[in-house]
């Protein structure tokens, strides 16, 4: 037994750092955002930034969004379904288009690549949480 807090359904609420930490162990997320009226719910390798996601785009749907600076929600997990244990992380926030050099460079720095890899220049696109949740089922 945890001696974490847990919600009204009984599942362990994850501190902040625990949270980065589980943001940071998987390489793959998905990224949701709505676009022509529509929400999308996109998977891209990411890495974290100090306390920002961030991935690499083409250019499309996700730049259009990131580039208007609208409200993204990001999310990792991870399930074991024959221990019935698992864990989910949620972001949300503001996305916005990388563009200062210095910022370009030290990303490309971290060995990311864009889930597309048929992309000859990705943009970086950062998301500035305004939340980072968190919450594990143990059996």
């Amino acid at each position: 037994m945890s001696d974490m807090p847990t919600d009204h359904v009984g599942l362990e609420v994850l501190p902040f750092d625990e949270c980065l930490r589980l943001l940071r162990s998987v390489p793959v997320g998905r990224v949701g955002f709505v676009y022509d009226g529509e929400v999308n719910v996109l998977p891209v390798n990411h890495a974290v930034d100090g306390q920002d996601v961030v991935f690499q785009v083409a250019y499309g749907s996700k730049l259009g969004a990131a580039a208007r600076q609208e409200c993204v929600a990001f999310e990792v997990d991870s399930y074991d379904a024959e221990a019935k244990t698992g864990w989910s992380v949620q972001v949300t926030g503001t996305a916005d288009l990388v563009v200062e050099n210095a910022d370009v460079d030290r990303l490309a720095a971290l060995g990311l690549h864009p889930w597309a890899t048929r992309v000859d220049k990705p943009f970086w696109i950062r998301i500035r949480p305004s939340s980072v949740t968190g919450r594990r089922i143990r059996n």
